[in-house]
């Protein structure tokens, strides 16, 4: 049976992200896999006024269990009111790859879901996430898609070589999908550096003109 992610106190992403732009501050998004974990992120979120995004993983999703995890995000909403704070909390897949997982955690409850096609090519990459919005936005669940390949390994998605984001493709992306928010590649480096930049070879700069052009 499906559940409503409201029904366990949670947000979409939408209007958390529109009071941050609008007032200049970043909102952290932090995996957890175990209760110590969701105790301390709820704590410290708790005592900083920070609305949170509390994300799974598919790994974590597999490894804790789906139904576990749900109640886990209804327990640590329930703790952060009893400590006496009305804080937004929001509950996302971290890096989807399937529009199967994106349905299944839709279902169980989570407000916001990411599909990652970035290892695909553009048009199916687009074709993934418009498909998994429209499974989203009629049940008033935020999307995140990505552009670009960050160097770094996390989950199943890997790269030595970081592939920067082409503003030119943002606007048409986003307006053929209709993603609520967007994932880029700058030159930051994700997940674990399991690999080692050669000798001589430069490391990766941040580009944040590609940022201010994804912005406009």
């Amino acid at each position: 049976m499906a559940v409503n992610y409201r029904d366990l106190g949670l947000v979409n992403t939408r209007d958390m992200f529109a009071r941050a732009m609008k007032g200049k501050y970043a909102v952290p998004a932090y995996n957890f896999n175990n209760m110590e974990q969701l105790q301390a992120i709820i704590t410290g979120c708790v005592e900083c006024s920070s609305p949170v995004i509390l994300q799974i993983s598919k790994g974590a999703r597999q490894y804790a269990n789906q139904t576990l995890l749900r109640y886990m995000a209804q327990g640590a909403v329930q703790m952060a009111r009893e400590m006496g704070s009305q804080i937004p909390i929001a509950l996302h897949l971290d890096h989807g790859d399937t529009y199967e997982l994106a349905v299944s955690c839709i279902d169980y409850g989570f407000s916001s879901v990411m599909i990652d096609g970035s290892s695909l090519p553009y048009e199916e990459n687009a074709a993934l996430t418009k498909k998994v919005v429209e499974y989203a936005h009629p049940r008033d669940v935020t999307v995140e898609g990505e552009l670009g390949v960050l160097a770094g390994i996390e989950e199943h998605v890997s790269s030595e070589v970081t592939h920067y984001t082409r503003p030119e493709e943002v606007q048409d992306f986003v307006g053929k999908t209709g993603v609520d928010s967007l994932a880029i590649s700058i030159g930051t480096s994700h997940g674990a550096y399991k690999f080692k930049v050669k000798p001589g070879q430069p490391i990766p700069p941040l580009r944040f003109d590609i940022l201010e052009e994804v912005e406009k």
